[in-house]
């Protein structure tokens, strides 16, 4: 719910519909209530061209509200929704089973149901694929308990600068450098790549192999940044799963988050070709 009306939106359909748009076919799992704004996002989805499993059940479907602060999103993410009930079932195993790449976050885990889902569902994963932990810390809804469990099943970790500074009193890494701290995460759970983003400033990841990658963020003209982290994270995925390099993938992943903040809302078209932003 932003300043300007409703938005359809939510990192996992976010990160689908990005992975999409650069040449996977994405599934995002989910819930919404027997309602008209399940219903309408439902809808929304669909005309997206975004492939979804959407359960339906008695709770009201999520909704957040957005307020934007200088075109920085804040969130106020209403508890006892839709998406707090997610049930497991083998609809949903045999889709993760499937799949070559899954994305989740600690929000999705905050109800023990959802969190007893997702866990059943990441131990039923395929032990080659990429299991993206884009943290998206939001509020109070994780623990540091949380984030060693997410850790535990993840080959890839993603967190913004912000909350590297929170995570680093939470695994008493204080004194590490931003590389120290990411290298520390990496050998401790076992990590292929640990993407750090900075905002408007850069973004780094450093992989299993010693590789490092650091690009400058492009200066663009915001229009808001909702989605823009989803954006990037499924534009990297979608992109190392075809088989671009990682400076490949992060080139991609970087000038697809620049565009989306030039647009409106987390789900905007694609133009044939997006600007290189990274060449301004």
């Amino acid at each position: 719910m932003l300043p300007s009306g409703k938005r359809a939106g939510g990192a996992p359909v976010n990160f689908a519909y990005h992975a999409m748009k650069n040449g996977t076919k994405s599934t995002a799992i989910s819930a919404v209530g027997e309602d008209e704004l399940g219903d309408e996002l439902v809808c929304r989805a669909k005309n997206a061209g975004i492939h979804t499993i959407v359960q339906r059940n008695a709770w009201p479907t999520g909704t957040v509200e957005v307020a934007l602060k200088e075109g920085i999103p804040e969130y106020t993410i209403v508890r006892g929704v839709a998406w707090d009930h997610l049930l497991y079932t083998k609809e949903l195993i045999n889709a993760v089973r499937e799949a070559d790449a899954i994305c989740y976050g600690t929000l999705a885990l905050r109800s023990p149901e959802s969190h007893d889902t997702i866990v059943e569902l990441l131990k039923q994963s395929k032990e080659t694929a990429m299991r993206f932990f884009d943290i998206n810390l939001r509020g109070d809804h994780y623990s540091k308990e949380l984030i060693e469990e997410l850790l535990g099943y993840a080959t890839v970790f993603k967190i913004n600068d912000a909350e590297l500074l929170l995570l680093r009193d939470l695994f008493n890494i204080r004194n590490a450098s931003d590389a120290e701290a990411c290298n520390w995460f990496m050998k401790q759970y076992d990590l292929d790549y640990v993407i750090l983003t900075a905002g408007a400033s850069f973004s780094t990841i450093f992989s299993r192999s010693g590789e490092t990658s650091t690009l400058k963020t492009p200066h663009v003209e915001v229009a808001d940044t909702v989605g823009a982290g989803d954006s990037f994270s499924g534009t990297f995925t979608a992109r190392t799963l075809l088989g671009d390099s990682l400076a490949e993938a992060h080139a991609k992943a970087v000038n697809t988050a620049a565009y989306v903040c030039t647009q409106n809302g987390a789900w905007p078209a694609y133009p044939t070709e997006i600007p290189n932003y990274l060449a301004e």
